[in-house]
């Protein structure tokens, strides 16, 4: 299964995208930088990146959670 999830802007030339994707036989969430190759229209995945079995998705959210309680209470958003 390869699935874009979502994406958004990093910079001029670099998009963070999640997607579901298959690694090794595994269902994996795929969060990787893409970017705009010199003599290229599309994008194209970097080595700058992260896949996390689909398994662990419960902890990644509480991870995020936890992240998301240190920005709001140091104001950083």
């Amino acid at each position: 299964m390869e699935k874009d999830i979502a994406s958004f802007q990093k910079n001029k030339y670099q998009d963070v995208r999640i997607r579901i994707s298959e690694y090794q036989g595994n269902d994996v969430i795929d969060i990787r930088i893409w970017t705009q190759p010199p003599q290229g229209e599309e994008k194209v995945p970097t080595g700058k990146g992260v896949n996390i079995n689909v398994r662990l998705f419960p902890k990644l959210k509480e991870a995020i959670e936890k992240l998301e309680k240190e920005l709001i209470e140091n104001k950083l958003v």
